[in-house]
């Protein structure tokens, strides 16, 4: 089944309920299997579910690490002002994050050989970088894998389409922030190519939450209420 969505925050809605729902147990979460989407405004990449408290600052800052092509933590701590433990649990021994999309995409010239087969032939169907490459499992990927296998890009009644297929999608972090990237990654390709934003079709073969997250909606809501109690509390003191 292929679901359509205005934006990423209605499939964020969707999903969280859905996967907590109907997910069945797999490795720690609960998880959807070969889940295919299409987000039909992907500039529209804002996550304003209240619980979720998603930051904007923060996802910026992943993209223009990313635009860096270094995969350095470092590189990261320098745009964001520190390094997230999440990205220090995954640096090798030189302090490079190997699943780093920019230099993913950068490796091998991938993003201009994109650029340059789309300007010289539109109805090309070759517009794609990897980023997961099996041949590289056991050695290359060490400390990290890359959820991402592939970005495919075709221009469709002069407009850019992207499809995104990921090995393994976490909803909570992976796809609120994956998404910002990619919808980003595509404006700027579009943007090289003078032409407009088409739609973005997500496809994870395993889409999932990881337990922490499953009560997340309300515990938030608890403590909004419990706050809420505390200042009615102090204001009739």
């Amino acid at each position: 089944m292929t679901w359509n969505f205005n934006n990423a925050n209605n499939v964020f809605e969707e999903f969280y309920g859905d996967i907590l729902n109907y997910g069945i147990p797999f490795d720690g979460t609960k998880a959807l299997f070969n889940i295919g989407f299409t987000i039909n405004n992907p500039s529209d990449n804002k996550i304003i579910v209240p619980f979720r408290e998603w930051r904007e600052d923060y996802a910026e800052a992943e993209w223009q690490w990313y635009l860096t092509g270094d995969p350095s933590a470092e590189k990261l701590g320098e745009i964001y002002g520190t390094v997230p433990k999440i990205w220090e649990r995954m640096t090798d021994s030189a302090g490079d994050v190997r699943s780093n999309y920019g230099w993913q995409w950068k490796r091998n010239n991938q993003l201009e050989k994109v650029i340059e087969k789309l300007k010289t032939k539109p109805d090309t169907r070759q517009a794609v970088i990897t980023v997961y490459d099996g041949k590289e499992m056991g050695w290359f990927y060490k400390y990290d894998t890359p959820c991402t296998t592939a970005i495919q890009f075709s221009i469709v009644n002069n407009k850019l389409n992207m499809c995104v297929t990921m090995r393994s999608n976490d909803l909570w972090f992976g796809f609120c922030n994956d998404q910002y990237c990619f919808s980003m990654l595509q404006k700027l390709i579009a943007d090289r190519l003078s032409i407009e934003l088409g739609s973005y079709y997500h496809f994870a073969h395993n889409l999932h939450l990881y337990e922490r997250d499953w009560d997340r909606k309300n515990k938030f809501k608890e403590t909004k209420i419990e706050g809420f109690l505390q200042q009615r509390a102090n204001y009739f003191k």
